[in-house]
């Protein structure tokens, strides 16, 4: 603006000073100033309103992003964790964990079993060979390795079973089955989850074809308690490449199924099955199977014993930041607390003989602190939560069996 005034004085000085000449000048000074600031306006009104939008246009994109539970992560590090307790080992210093859940998780109802049956974390396995605490019914199945994590790998036409002392009766009357499997960017094929009777016959089936897309169908069939075969779909969004948690819940006669944190089926009628089997049409990984018996009542637990033993909280490997296929068990605890007002725990992480003790002590302690804050995040007041890492000094089981190490790998609420 100065610089306009400026040479509008000039063109004045050089064109003398006759009445007229001074007065178009003047006038046309007024112009130019005028339009000057006319434009400096706009301009700034532009600018503004362009920040606006952008503000706006991201408030909305990360609401979207949120509502869908969607995170961008290098697979590289995503498919690195397994199941919490699989194993304790000591690792760098961590970046903090993040404060919020992943807002999609924050519904999941499902409840993991309280007393593991069967857990395969594949530890210690060998490449190229079969999984060891599995049988083989049929086809080809091996140990391989994704982004340096070992799975199990099917070949086509593969079936496989958890190998038990009882290998065709070892589901008790309510019970959980959880595990991941891979969708890659080439996967295809039938994957499915056979619920077997001890006389062989088939009580119920899970089926999928794994093709990654947006939308796939999920096939269930079952027999009812009183013999009759019915059948039933829907659709999950499996769009996402990379693993892809299953959880199922079995209650007396009602059978559950979700995918990642979506209720796909709910079955109110299906009969009691004795083992389980998993079957691929072509190639698929699997990996953190686990069976665990059903989930009795926080309440009544806490009341009989003075405390509850959860494995439904869980970690990836050697670090502190809770799993989002936790969130069942913990809005669980958060129900439990806010029905109850009065109570308050010491919330007490325990680790298997793995590893360092060490260690192993300073990851209980991480853990059970990031317990107490997504409760406290949650809800809960902070009067009412102790966090207190024990390692692996009180184990509960036998550390020299795959079972035992399950079972020690725990978080125990002690009411206060």
């Amino acid at each position: 603006m100065k610089r306009v005034v400026f040479i509008l004085v000039t063109l004045l000085f050089v064109a003398g000073t006759t009445n007229v000449q001074a007065q178009w000048l003047k006038k046309l000074g007024q112009k130019a100033v005028d339009r000057a600031e006319d434009r400096a306006k706009k301009k700034v009104e532009k600018k503004v309103d362009d920040a606006v939008d952008r503000t706006v246009d991201n408030a909305f994109e990360g609401a979207e992003d949120a509502a869908k539970g969607e995170k961008k992560t290098d697979i590289s590090k995503e498919t690195k964790g397994q199941d919490t307790q699989e194993q304790s080992e000591a690792t760098a210093p961590e970046a903090p964990a993040p404060k919020t859940a992943d807002i999609s998780w924050n519904k999941f109802d499902f409840v993991a079993g309280d007393e593991v049956i069967f857990e395969d974390n594949l530890v210690g396995e060998t490449i190229g060979e079969f999984p060891s605490q599995w049988d083989l019914l049929g086809g080809n199945a091996e140990i391989s390795k994704i982004d340096g994590e070992s799975v199990i790998y099917f070949d086509k036409s593969t079936t496989i079973a958890p190998l038990m002392k009882t290998p065709k009766n070892y589901l008790p009357e309510s019970y959980t089955i959880e595990f991941d499997f891979y969708i890659g960017k080439d996967s295809k094929g039938w994957w499915k989850i056979e619920l077997m009777g001890e006389d062989g016959r088939r009580k119920s089936k899970i089926e999928l074809y794994s093709e990654a897309s947006a939308k796939r169908t999920i096939e269930g069939s079952w027999t009812t308690t009183s013999g009759e075969s019915r059948y039933s779909s829907s659709q999950v969004d499996l769009s996402a490449i990379g693993w892809h948690r299953v959880s199922i819940s079995f209650n007396k006669r009602a059978l559950k199924v979700y995918f990642d944190q979506v209720r796909a089926m709910n079955i109110p009628n299906v009969a009691q099955a004795g083992w389980f089997c998993f079957y691929s049409t072509e190639a698929h990984f699997l990996r953190n199977v686990r069976i665990a018996k059903g989930a009795v009542p926080l309440y009544d637990r806490m009341m009989s014993d003075g405390k509850f033993i959860t494995y439904g909280i869980t970690f990836d490997v050697g670090k502190s930041v809770i799993k989002p296929e936790s969130m069942g068990e913990i809005n669980r605890i958060v129900q439990l607390m806010t029905e109850n007002p009065d109570l308050k725990f010491s919330v007490e992480g325990h680790t298997d003989s793995t590893g360092n003790a060490t260690s192993n002590q300073t990851l209980s302690e991480a853990r059970s602190k990031a317990i107490v804050e997504k409760l406290v995040e949650l809800g809960i007041s902070t009067d009412r939560l102790t966090a207190l890492g024990k390692g692996q000094t009180t184990p509960i089981a036998d550390n020299g069996t795959d079972e035992g190490r399950a079972k020690n790998r725990r978080v125990e609420f002690v009411k206060q």
